[in-house]
């Protein structure tokens, strides 16, 4: 596990947002999927140009539960920069786990106060901020201790659309406010609200009208974009200065591999070619290895059953990935699926 961070600040004293290029493209933070063996695979074959850890609650690394809770906070160097997202709404135990985050070593942290899960609303963390920004604040400050830069990701409101909230944020001078584009009613059966966003950016701009525009809030759009090319083309449609990407990244670590052609030439760009089936499942062992390696066996931090989302997705798009597919979800360890990806290739 990573220790010190080289780039908690960047030119003009600044932290590493300021130094992000324009427009960004940044990975999403997801339960039991972007853990330390996928964000290893992305960092390999696609780093995004700012990466989060899957979300941990702050009270459970306040509790005797700490010790299990830990390997969702491990990382490596390849990732930088990397985010701890962390979610609570007691304020002590935001300053207790943030301080952490910073010991270990990671260059910003983000607070999750959008996520609609009830047990996590139970806490008073996600979503339930938006319903008490008093609170939300207390948890913000409670973290800006640890001597991080401190973002915040949450939706456009809980029932309706409540820009009020967005301003109370934005009041707040984050370094990034990630802005899912629902609300938590609409949870995501709804397409997500991309034209709200030029109202936000405005938004931004009036609230923060005596900073200097380089040094304002960064805003992240998110909701309903699957590929960087897409999340380029909102940014220059609706004004955004990045955009956060979730579910295209399943099956794809190597999602931001062309990220940096797209920034500069846009839909000019010539994208890499597409894997074939032999690359796909190449990448596919090397993940389901490094998984078993880091979480399962005697460690018994996860269940094997996680990396059947992957297969899912990894496996598809050819004649007999059904077929492949079918077998691999019977699999209870790296062994097995070894064994019947190799059958299946020679064959």
């Amino acid at each position: 596990m990573v220790k010190k961070s080289s780039v908690q600040k960047s030119r003009k004293g600044g932290t590493f947002w300021d130094a992000l290029p324009k427009p960004f493209f940044v990975l999403a933070p997801m339960a039991n999927v972007t853990d330390f063996a996928f964000r290893s695979m992305i960092a390999k074959y696609g780093m995004p140009d700012v990466m989060w850890n899957e979300f941990v609650s702050a009270d459970g690394l306040n509790s005797p539960g700490k010790a299990r809770l830990m390997h969702d906070l491990l990382f490596s160097k390849k990732e930088r920069p990397i985010v701890a997202q962390l979610f609570t709404g007691h304020p002590e135990a935001m300053k207790a786990a943030a301080q952490l985050c910073a010991e270990l070593g990671f260059d910003g942290i983000d607070i999750n106060m959008g996520c609609p899960d009830r047990a996590v609303e139970k806490q008073g963390g996600g979503a339930a901020h938006i319903r008490d920004p008093k609170k939300a604040l207390e948890v913000l400050n409670a973290a800006r201790d640890c001597g991080l830069p401190v973002s915040v990701k949450t939706r456009i409101g809980y029932n309706r659309v409540e820009m009020d909230w967005l301003r109370t944020l934005l009041e707040q001078k984050l370094p990034a406010l990630t802005v899912h584009l629902r609300t938590r009613k609409e949870m995501s059966d709804v397409p997500a609200h991309w034209e709200l966003m030029p109202e936000i950016v405005k938004l931004r701009d009036e609230v923060q009208a005596g900073i200097p525009p380089g040094e304002r809030t960064h805003i992240i759009g998110n909701g309903d974009v699957l590929t960087v090319a897409e999340a380029h083309e909102k940014c220059a449609k609706y004004g955004c200065d990045g955009v956060m990407i979730g579910r295209g990244i399943f099956g794809t670590p190597w999602l931001f591999e062309d990220k940096e052609a797209i920034r500069k030439l846009g839909a000019k760009a010539k994208f890499s070619r597409p894997k074939t089936p032999e690359e796909r499942l190449a990448i596919m062992l090397e993940h389901a290895k490094l998984f078993d390696k880091t979480y399962c066996g005697a460690k018994h931090l996860k269940n094997f059953a996680v990396m059947k989302k992957h297969f899912k997705a990894y496996v598809s798009g050819w004649d007999g990935a059904k077929e492949l597919r079918v077998k691999l979800m019977e699999t209870s360890g790296y062994r097995e699926v070894k064994k019947i990806v190799d059958e299946y290739l020679q064959g």
